[in-house]
């Protein structure tokens, strides 16, 4: 019977950090020939940036940190030579009152020495993740900063106005766009949005702690609410590009028609 031979690698099961950052480059590239010298071209190159150090700060911290693993070592061996003293010391003494007196008072301050050295242990085996963690959790702050960012730009994009010819120009909030560009413009505050959470799931696949998961998933949530909205901005203005489409195509026709 023939053996299966080694599966296939697996190239498009999983996040790619580089072809992350190549969609984040053509997005710049997007935004920067519709909207020169806007502040979502600054944004996105801000963000560029930050994900090529996710990068490799993700790298980094794939590297175990040996001078915690060799601490746990340390008092893991450290507990285990109490263990043993203990079991040569009942074994050679004879047993009578006063050693066995002895032998207790002398297990009871091992005990605690035991108690004090798993403690130190506990701490020294949870360092390193508990370091890395703490340096994900900032990574991810920043992240969800950028996001935060990107909302305040698109807040102030009203497609009322674009949607509506004529409306005065005190009451508009974004004068300058078109409804084409106002359309463009959301589209790519709702790309940045995810990407932004794509950035952050590489934390969470590269360091499977669940703290750094459910701040993750608080970030992917976070996207995806925003994104909502500026897709309901972008179905106004296509529901309201309709709407006057309509007599347009009405009126073209009672002109051909006569």
């Amino acid at each position: 019977m023939q053996q299966p031979g080694p599966s296939p690698e697996m190239d498009y099961a999983e996040l790619n950090a580089g072809q992350i950052r190549a969609t984040i480059a053509r997005l710049q590239q997007r935004i920067g020939a519709r909207f020169p010298g806007s502040g979502l071209g600054r944004i996105i190159a801000d963000f560029g940036t930050l994900a090529q150090s996710a990068e490799h700060e993700i790298e980094r911290l794939r590297r175990p940190l040996w001078l915690a693993r060799l601490g746990a070592g340390i008092g893991i061996l450290g507990i285990a030579a109490i263990a043993v003293g203990l079991g040569i010391a009942a074994v050679s003494r004879p047993l009578d009152m006063g050693a066995l007196s002895e032998f207790l008072q002398g297990v009871e301050a091992a005990a605690n020495g035991v108690i004090l050295l798993a403690i130190g242990t506990f701490f020294m085996l949870t360092l390193e993740t508990r370091i890395k963690r703490k340096a994900v959790l900032k990574a991810l702050y920043r992240l969800r900063s950028v996001i935060h960012v990107v909302d305040m730009h698109q807040l102030t994009k009203d497609p009322e106005f674009a949607a509506t010819p004529g409306m005065p120009a005190e009451e508009a909030r974004e004068p300058a766009l078109t409804r084409f560009q106002m359309t463009r413009y959301l589209d790519y505050c709702a790309e940045l949005f995810a990407l932004t959470s794509k950035v952050a799931a590489l934390y969470s696949h590269h360091m499977n702690d669940p703290v750094v998961v459910a701040a993750v998933n608080e970030i992917e949530s976070l996207a995806a609410t925003l994104s909502q909205k500026v897709w309901q901005k972008i179905t106004i203005l296509d529901a309201r590009r309709l709407e006057l489409a309509v007599p347009v195509a009405a009126e073209a026709g009672q002109r051909a028609a006569g």
